[in-house]
């Protein structure tokens, strides 16, 4: 470096560090603002900070993480839903088609033939009967693919499908298919299977590294679909050695709701698949519904919604419940606004029931829970902990509508992840979702909070704290 160059940053230092503070705060305002970004305020006040103080580093880290929204040309095109004036007298279940066709999601649709897995063993035979019975096209989303036992026997049986000329396509997250050991997926495509990595950890950091397609999904003919919470891997469905068998939700079912979810696996398809330049064009796709009762709801949640849809919908049930509403999930971190909704309908008489491990595999978000959790006990809500891995997501409110699917309530499903859920309206699938979660619950302890010492509060509201940062 010359010494006219080290003497005009020795002059100009002051001036040239603020022109990379503002440029930061001015990028940050208007991708915020052409994005709609609509950030919890901690993690909007955090980025603030963090690029006026730190801007050499906030500013990358930004570009890499800073967004949870895709820009309006990369979001997918449903069918919408026509949204219904309200007539005063909605039960909780029109109430949710109301209110989803307002976000801009699909028709409540029918479907035939719905199965609730009892266990993994169930589950398992559902997703071989529907690999086995493909003729035409078989799909598949998950996050993890692992390279156990059950990964091996998916992947030859999807391979088996494949040499029997039916079209076979895989979607793995880009960072998730890492999770699992990495399975070996230039076999899969030697065997003439289509395997797409969804926004891959270490090439499309600009596309939203922290964005993860966490659905999980497997349709076949674009008329039958199964769907859930369970990974391909030996601990969510029979267990193996070492790994015992997690309890988890997953169901499937056939006929038009089986439709939409082709839709929507083409659509996280082409966005994985195309290149940049070709994406926005081809994200639209036009659909034409099968006419049926209102039976059930596709709610995908994620950076390709303008609303945080799941979100939404938990919030308002909260205030829209009667009688009860029952949970199940493996991580319970939620924001402060959903925290207060489930708190005040327990004060107002509303059953409210957390099923939840006692121990999951994720130890900072069981520290982070704790403080939720004590304001629901509370409020009246009872809390019950398994002595086993629970995995299920599932939420059921009075006998009117069953939410089951990919997401948790947490920060991260909540408002990051790419989520696939469906809302069901039948009541007799309503209460056979109940059932399920009353099995888990059955199996459970109640939670008896208790104060924190000082440590340990402080330690719980830095977790809290950094949980929405991102």
């Amino acid at each position: 470096m010359s010494a006219a160059w080290e003497h005009f940053l020795e002059r100009n230092w002051l001036t040239l560090h603020s022109v990379v503070v503002v440029f930061g705060l001015v990028v940050y305002v208007m991708a915020s603002r052409a994005l709609y970004q609509r950030r919890h305020p901690s993690a909007a006040i955090a980025w603030v900070v963090m690029l006026t103080l730190l801007p050499y580093v906030a500013l990358p880290l930004y570009f890499m993480f800073g967004s949870r929204k895709l820009p309006f040309s990369q979001r997918g095109a449903l069918a919408q839903s026509t949204v219904v004036r309200s007539s005063g007298t909605d039960d909780l279940a029109a109430w949710s088609r109301r209110l989803a066709g307002a976000m801009g999601l699909p028709n409540a649709t029918s479907y035939e033939r719905l199965r609730i897995h009892r266990d993994g063993h169930e589950a398992l035979v559902a997703l071989r009967e529907l690999i086995d019975g493909a003729t035409e096209t078989l799909d598949i989303c998950t996050f993890v693919f692992a390279r156990d036992a059950l990964g091996r026997d998916i992947a030859e049986r999807l391979m088996s499908r494949a040499h029997d000329g039916v079209r076979v396509r895989v979607l793995l997250d880009g960072f998730g298919v890492w999770l699992g050991g990495h399975f070996d997926l230039g076999m899969l495509r030697a065997a003439g299977i289509e395997v797409v990595k969804f926004v891959p950890a270490l090439k499309s950091a600009v596309r939203g590294l922290n964005l993860r397609n966490h659905r999980k999904v497997a349709i076949a003919d674009g008329a039958h679909f199964w769907a859930g919470g369970r990974n391909f891997a030996q601990e969510y469905f029979e267990g193996g050695p070492r790994k015992p068998a997690w309890h988890d939700l997953s169901f499937d079912a056939r006929g038009a709701l089986a439709s939409q979810a082709q839709q929507r696996f083409d659509l996280d398809w082409t966005y994985a698949a195309l290149r940049p330049a070709e994406r926005g064009a081809a994200m639209t796709i036009p659909v034409d519904w099968r006419d049926g009762p209102p039976y059930a709801q596709l709610i995908p949640s994620g950076p390709d919604q303008i609303d945080d849809t799941v979100y939404a919908l938990l919030v308002s049930a909260a205030f829209m419940a009667r009688h009860r509403i029952l949970i199940v999930t493996p991580y319970f971190v939620p924001d402060q606004t959903l925290t207060m909704a489930l708190t005040l309908a327990a004060r107002r008489g509303v059953a409210v029931d957390l099923v939840l491990p006692a121990k999951s595999n994720h130890r900072l978000a069981d520290m982070a829970r704790y403080r939720p959790l004590r304001d629901l006990a509370r409020g009246g809500a009872r809390i019950w902990r398994t002595p086993y891995m629970v995995h299920a997501k599932a939420v059921v409110l009075d006998d009117a509508v069953a939410l089951a699917g990919s997401a948790n309530l947490d920060a991260r499903s909540l408002f990051l992840n790419y989520e696939l859920m469906v809302a069901f309206y039948r009541e007799d699938d309503v209460r056979a979702f109940a059932t399920w979660i009353e099995g888990e619950r059955a199996a459970a302890k109640p939670y008896r909070p208790s104060q924190p010492g000082l440590m340990r509060d402080l330690a719980e509201g830095l977790v809290l704290w950094l949980a929405f940062q991102l």
